[in-house]
């Protein structure tokens, strides 16, 4: 598969990180044959937060080989210096790990929590702690909602962030005002080599009413041609990696997609932003 740099870190990630949202709400069982997949597919990059359920917990016993193997990135939704801090210790020993890669702030998606981490005594203080006492190497922020890159904008001005992560799929990229506050911010990530992590790359729409047939907290896209373009839409822009959708169940799709990207035509891809206007891709929620 296709690597990428992630920015400055030195680390050529996979162009799909192992979003392991879609493991914390099965059993171990099952988690073991989505990790072994994605470790067979050659990924390098794996993505978990304390808030994926078990996930934390499920990549436990497969630690000893992905710290040889991988880039781990961990995340917090704590907003305060100690609460951060004793997150990750926590998160560390869930893991079995003594250290991760990259540390995140987690769901920043709004000036008011970007505000809150970055104040005096906020979570960014403990991130900093972290990374001077080795625990992490770089530090990053993520976020969830249609705010998310107009706030990350903000967020590098006010701090050197290694990452950022936020939402991107081609029925957002329809919405000019979205496009435009992602052109802004890849411009600024390519001027300062910040890593770009995507979520949402298959996100389609709320359930609404309709039952649920899968893990993600919105309707993804499932049938594979359109999973095809998906992928291939993301992968044109300047992203360094996509986190995989959070069902284990299109799991083989999405690496499958991403090893093939190539090959969509780009009028495929025309077409597919042509159709944007069908679907109201969602914005709010935790599940990549």
């Amino acid at each position: 598969m296709e690597t990428r740099p992630l920015g400055r870190t030195g680390h050529q990630s996979t162009v799909v990180a192992f979003g392991t949202a879609g493991i914390g709400r099965v059993d171990q069982a099952t988690a073991d044959r989505a990790i072994r997949l994605v470790l067979e597919q050659g990924i390098n990059h794996v993505d978990v937060a304390p808030s994926y359920g078990e996930a934390e917990l499920r990549l436990r016993p497969w630690m000893p080989e992905l710290r040889r193997q991988v880039f781990l990135g961990c995340k917090t939704k704590q907003r305060t210096k100690e609460s951060a801090w004793a997150e990750l210790h926590r998160s560390l020993e869930r893991l079995g790990t003594d250290r991760v890669d990259l540390y995140q702030l987690h769901a920043v998606g709004k000036l008011h929590e970007l505000d809150a981490c970055t104040a005096g005594g906020g979570a960014l203080e403990g991130l900093l702690q972290a990374r001077e006492q080795g625990l992490t190497r770089f530090l990053g922020i993520t976020g969830h909602t249609h705010d998310a890159p107009r706030t990350h904008l903000e967020a590098l001005r006010r701090f050197d962030f290694d990452t950022v992560m936020f939402p991107l799929n081609f029925v957002l990229w329809a919405n000019p005002d979205y496009r435009r506050d992602v052109e802004a911010l890849l411009a600024v990530c390519r001027e300062r080599r910040v890593g770009v992590h995507i979520i949402k790359t298959l996100a389609r729409d709320s359930w609404g009413d309709r039952p649920r047939t899968a893990a993600t907290w919105y309707e993804p896209f499932t049938d594979p041609s359109t999973i095809d373009r998906a992928v291939a839409f993301n992968l044109l822009h300047p992203v360094t990696t996509l986190c995989s959708t959070g069902d284990v169940s299109i799991l083989p799709h999405f690496l499958s997609a991403a090893l093939r990207y190539r090959e969509v035509p780009l009028a495929e891809q025309e077409t597919l932003l042509a159709s944007a206007g069908r679907y109201h891709s969602p914005f709010v929620g935790e599940w990549a």
